[in-house]
């Protein structure tokens, strides 16, 4: 057997492999020192962070060390979800880095949104751009968000295709996620605020969707009182605002500061958009089409009731979160 291929062999030292050798071992013990200050800086910061957070009930996804993970990443200018940053090495920061964390960190204790910060949420799986325009997208729509696509795919399978309606789209996430997820579906898509239809259509050409949803800028049906939509919508979707005037303004600062008061305000009782929306839907929706939207925290069963009174709808199906609490409600065109 040739020697120089025994085990343990090594080839005699040179100039350059030793250069070599000597470089390799700076490297790592500079990138052992830097993960040692980039471990001790992170265990500085969360304290703080932890000491000015405030949970909200309809952020499950955010956590102290998500979020300074996530802030961690901008800091690196890598924009990421809080999802996408719970695994996984920290990026290496140098001085500058470190200055603008320290910054986020500060912005976030004082109460503003993590996703204002990062510029990005998920929803129903795809990652959105997200931005003081339009109400950030919340965990507790998915379930709005999978109910109406179920509706969407059986009418696409009854029919090949489906036409679908989505009303105070806000940052589109909804329209986008059923577009997405049912190709076949055809999907149009307003709200009042010019500024939340333009972040709508930015995050469509940010999900390749920008063919697939039409975004309008109108009141509720009004950019759609034309006969193509009159009698022939398969699906109305909606997310509107549903929190009283009142309890507005006892809202939370990164909500009822940050947020655009547009999307959640829903008048003295939180239900007027909602009582507006059951009366003009059937007009739009075809025989044995689907509405389908979001109501609040102890409104499920007293607008079921207002749907199960009305002639226009003959099916009504409720849809609980984790708690059992109804929070999306969907009636049937009679």
């Amino acid at each position: 057997m040739c020697p120089y291929l025994q085990v343990g062999w090594l080839p005699p030292p040179t100039d350059s492999l030793l250069a070599m050798l000597i470089c390799t071992v700076i490297t790592i013990n500079l990138i052992a020192r830097m993960a040692s200050t980039d471990n001790a800086a992170f265990g500085a910061l969360l304290p703080e962070l932890v000491a000015g957070w405030k949970p909200l009930r309809d952020k499950p996804e955010e956590s102290p060390e998500g979020t300074l993970r996530a802030l961690w990443f901008l800091a690196a200018n890598e924009r990421r979800p809080v999802e996408r940053c719970r695994v996984g090495p920290l990026p290496a920061l140098n001085d500058a880095a470190y200055a603008r964390l320290n910054e986020l960190v500060r912005q976030r204790v004082d109460g503003v949104p993590l996703a204002h910060l990062t510029g990005r949420q998920c929803f129903m799986g795809l990652e959105m751009l997200a931005g003081p325009e339009a109400l950030i997208p919340r965990k507790e729509t998915e379930i709005l968000g999978y109910a109406s696509l179920d509706m969407l795919r059986a009418a696409v399978a009854e029919s090949g295709g489906a036409a679908v309606i989505d009303l105070c789209t806000g940052s589109g996430n909804l329209a986008l996620a059923l577009a997405h997820h049912e190709p076949a579906g055809r999907v149009y898509a307003a709200d009042l605020s010019p500024s939340a239809v333009e972040l709508a259509r930015r995050n469509a050409v940010h999900l390749g969707l920008q063919y697939r949803v039409a975004f309008h800028i109108g009141d509720l049906f009004t950019p759609f009182d034309q006969e193509l939509f009159v009698g022939k919508v398969d699906l109305v979707i909606c997310n509107p605002p549903y929190i009283s005037s009142q309890r507005v303004v006892a809202m939370p600062l990164e909500v009822g500061s940050h947020e655009p008061h547009l999307a959640f305000n829903g008048g003295p009782f939180g239900v007027s958009l909602l009582n507006r929306l059951i009366a003009e839907a059937p007009r739009y929706l075809r025989q044995g089409g689907w509405l389908c939207f979001e109501v609040g925290l102890g409104q499920g069963a007293h607008i079921a009731r207002r749907l199960e009174s009305n002639t226009a709808y003959c099916e009504i199906r409720s849809c609980s979160d984790a708690d059992g609490n109804p929070r999306a409600l969907l009636a049937r065109r009679s």
